[in-house]
């Protein structure tokens, strides 16, 4: 039998030589890392010839982003941008079918919704406060809302209809002389009345971004109030009489079969942006998830009830949602300087200030190590010669804090493979999740604002593997990067640009796209001082 002290003396030997072995484990992983050789940790290096410099993206595709701006956006540094939507109205499933000799129906009010990006911060009485989310400014604007008379189609017949179709962000002409309204009697013809006519000017020519929860008071047969409850969004009532026309009288001629007839027939909106007359200054934009709105058709028909001559009166609501295929459309005016230093963009000398802006915006192209136009590089030779154990690299960009003074910064930018148009290798290694708000995923890749007294100081970039890769193995390829604001860190896809930029770049990172913001950071060229430079700070171990 084991005595107790038997037992404590047998788990104390174990003890001992696990911990021999991890020892041993542990030594052997660190022979593994600096080799036979002895190594020693250096003084950061940054003297790797960086190369950063402007780039114009020009027009970009739009189509079928999942989430899209609306509204004039006035920024101090980039210019002004007025952003219109359009989208496809698509039927519910089943379609419906109104029996239009018999049951007459006939429509009551029409509303569309569209809820905003919020956070409920109180809720009390039943009611709720809510603080919204991607909105920039609070102005009045003035909002048109069209029949869409231009077709989106799903495929380009230009390519025997065997490539999806893409839309750019220029195409506002296409759409505005394509545009349709309703006549006096509710007719759907081309430039006639906008669809959100009503009375209330808070429904068009003072349209804002309103953060009240909507409250709707419903009223049934016996006069009993019930009030339904709805998160802030945008909320109109549009011409009922254009409903009853497009859409009863469309099931009488065969239009509510299916949707593919019916996005045929009905093309859809056209979201139309203006200044408004109460504030011709005016800036506010949303970014919005469209595809989350949907027009409610309340209308009333007859039904027959057994035993009685006169049919009763029921209610009746209809439900189109907006979950086609979109294009988002922008007028864009820039600022000179803007203007100026993307026109004087330098690839061989680099810039001072590099414009990172989103949308149909501009972007930065950055050469490590004096690589060429070809991608060859001496100096990488060199380097990897040195026969370095890399622990850690950054590059890091300072804020042009005069610049970006009295404007909206963006909240990440994103460094990716611009040859290839992927990720860079630690945006891949990169596990680091955030399950709340996943825009902030990927904390070690980063990319992240650094902010001090609330305003951006710099971003701040890893691509530790990527040199360690690039340093290790001869045959990496010394790529170009690309910077860009990004909207959501998770979304690495890319969309077309219209026109192949001056780098010869045919795509842009659909984040890019996405996002209304842009922030001007300090270049590389010379003349910037040290301490603002943009430069990649390599942290090594050597060899002795």
């Amino acid at each position: 039998m084991l005595t107790k002290k038997t037992v404590q003396f047998f788990l104390i030997v174990f003890l001992s030589l696990w911990m021999v072995s991890c020892d041993k484990d542990y030594n052997t992983i660190g022979a593994d890392l600096v080799g036979d050789n002895h190594y020693t940790f250096g003084d950061p290096d940054k003297d790797v010839t960086v190369v950063a410099f402007n780039e114009d993206l020009g027009v970009v595709q739009t189509n079928n982003l999942v989430i899209n701006p609306l509204g004039i956006y006035h920024n101090p540094t980039f210019g002004s941008q007025t952003a219109h939507f359009v989208t496809q109205v698509l039927l519910p499933e089943p379609v419906p079918s109104f029996t239009i000799i018999t049951a007459q129906p006939e429509v009551e009010e029409v509303t569309l919704y569209i809820p905003y990006f919020s956070k409920s911060v109180l809720v009390e009485d039943g009611n709720t406060t809510y603080t919204l989310d991607s909105i920039y400014g609070t102005s009045k604007i003035k909002l048109s809302i069209f029949e869409n008379g231009y077709l989106l189609r799903d495929f380009d017949p230009s390519s025997n209809f065997t490539n999806a179709q893409k839309y750019y962000s220029d195409q506002v002409t296409d759409f505005e002389i394509n545009k349709k309204g309703a006549a006096s009697d509710g007719a759907s013809i081309p430039n006639g009345e906008r669809l959100n006519n009503g009375e209330d000017v808070v429904d068009n020519d003072e349209f804002f971004f309103n953060a009240a929860q909507i409250r709707d008071t419903i009223v049934d047969a016996d006069g009993k109030q019930t009030i339904n409850r709805s998160a802030p969004g945008m909320y109109l009532k549009l011409n009922k009489d254009f409903f009853q026309k497009k859409i009863i009288g469309g099931n009488s001629i065969g239009k509510l079969e299916n949707n593919n007839v019916f996005r045929e027939y009905f093309r859809g909106l056209y979201f139309k942006v203006e200044q408004s007359a109460a504030e011709p200054n005016g800036s506010s934009l949303a970014m919005m998830n469209f595809k989350g709105g949907k027009i409610t058709i309340k209308y009333k028909e007859d039904k027959a009830v057994q035993g009685q001559e006169t049919p009763d009166r029921v209610e009746k609501t209809l439900i189109l949602s907006l979950s086609g295929s979109t294009v988002s459309l922008v007028n864009q005016e820039r600022k000179p300087d803007y203007a100026s230093a993307l026109a004087s963009a330098s690839s061989s000398l680099g810039d001072e200030r590099l414009y990172v802006n989103g949308g149909s915006g501009s972007m930065t192209i950055i050469d490590l190590f004096g690589r060429d136009a070809n991608g060859q590089s001496a100096e990488l030779e060199e380097y990897r010669a040195k026969d370095w154990l890399i622990n850690e690299a950054n590059l890091t960009f300072y804020i042009d804090k005069d610049k970006m003074a009295n404007t909206k910064e963006p909240n990440r930018i994103y460094l990716y493979d611009l040859n290839n148009n992927r990720p860079i290798f630690d945006y891949y290694t990169d596990q680091t999740t955030n399950s709340v708000k996943p825009k902030f995923g990927k904390r070690v890749y980063s990319g992240m604002i650094v902010k001090e007294d609330g305003k951006g100081t710099l971003y701040k970039i890893r691509l530790t593997n990527h040199i360690t890769q690039l340093l290790k193995n001869a045959d990496s390829t010394n790529v170009r990067l690309g910077l860009v604001v990004t909207e959501s860190i998770a979304n690495v896809d890319n969309y077309a640009v219209k026109n192949q930029t001056a780098s010869g770049l045919k795509k842009v990172p659909t984040a890019s796209v996405l996002n209304p913001l842009g922030t001007v950071l300090y270049g590389s060229k010379t003349s910037v001082s040290l301490d603002k430079r943009l430069k990649l700070e390599i942290y090594y171990t050597k060899p002795d």
